[in-house]
């Protein structure tokens, strides 16, 4: 009965809406989430930045595995991210921890950049095929031991950043994929982002559970909107067309990115 008390409605609903958008487009998390309830909710930003991590470690094993059921998933891809996250986001944590460096600044630089990164990747997703071919043109076609050896950078990247402020997993991972492996479909990309999320969020927010940064009553209301979101919307991503997929990827990163940046 004390946790049916607990619970808030507004952080369901918030959850759900959340959820759907992730299970659908691997975005939309930590960019919307932390944002809202730092905006919206008032709560305070080490403690919107912590809740958040677990309430996406919870929410994206739901969307992973219907997307594994699927097949929507590249392991390969996954393994090459974490293999770069996990130890970032560990080095991250010890960094703040012994340094006692207040992220509250931090925080908020490297939310006013990937406010402008988010809107950047927006346009770049309706683009999409000319930022492709201009891409190729540039780069050419990366072999696989520098496809290889970017993908664990994007992992040390990603790493950083969501262990700091919760953001740049979903939005900054994409985007990485869709350049680095352009033969595949969105639905897929989002699929392996959404299980490399799992590893990584959990990590960075048991870090900031040993620090106290969590409020558990919200993660409840949370988790239970998000996770009838992001299974629906993950059984629903596969019959949606890749040019849908882009266009809702493309408006979920710019409404991210005014958020961040105001």
């Amino acid at each position: 009965m004390q946790f049916l008390h607990d619970l808030n409605p507004l952080y369901v609903l918030s959850g759900f809406a959340v959820g759907a958008l992730v299970g659908m487009t691997g975005v939309g998390g930590g960019s919307l989430m932390t944002p809202l309830l730092i905006l919206l909710f008032h709560i305070h930003p080490s403690t919107a930045v912590g809740t958040d991590l677990l309430y996406a470690s919870v929410t994206k094993t739901g969307g992973s595995l219907v997307h594994g059921f699927n097949r929507t998933i590249d392991w390969r891809i996954v393994a090459r991210l974490a293999l770069g996250s996990l130890p970032a986001s560990l080095l991250t944590l010890l960094f703040f921890h012994f340094l006692a460096i207040d992220p509250a600044t931090m925080n908020a630089l490297i939310a006013r950049i990937l406010g402008v990164m988010l809107l950047a990747t927006a346009l770049a997703l309706v683009f999409r095929k000319r930022l492709l071919a201009s891409y190729s043109r540039r780069v050419g076609v990366l072999n696989q031991t520098q496809t290889i050896g970017f993908t664990v950078l994007t992992g040390v990247v990603l790493g950083v950043l969501v262990t700091i402020s919760s953001v740049g997993a979903g939005a900054l991972g994409v985007t990485a994929l869709i350049l680095l492996y352009p033969e595949l479909p969105v639905v897929k990309i989002a699929g392996s982002d959404i299980a490399h999320a799992v590893p990584l969020t959990l990590v960075a927010g048991l870090g900031h559970l040993i620090s106290g940064g969590i409020d558990v009553g919200m993660l409840e209301s949370l988790l239970l909107g998000s996770l009838p979101g992001i299974i629906l919307s993950s059984m629903l991503a596969p019959r949606l067309p890749d040019l849908a997929l882009r266009l809702i990827l493309a408006a979920t990163l710019t409404v991210s990115g005014f958020k961040l940046l105001t």
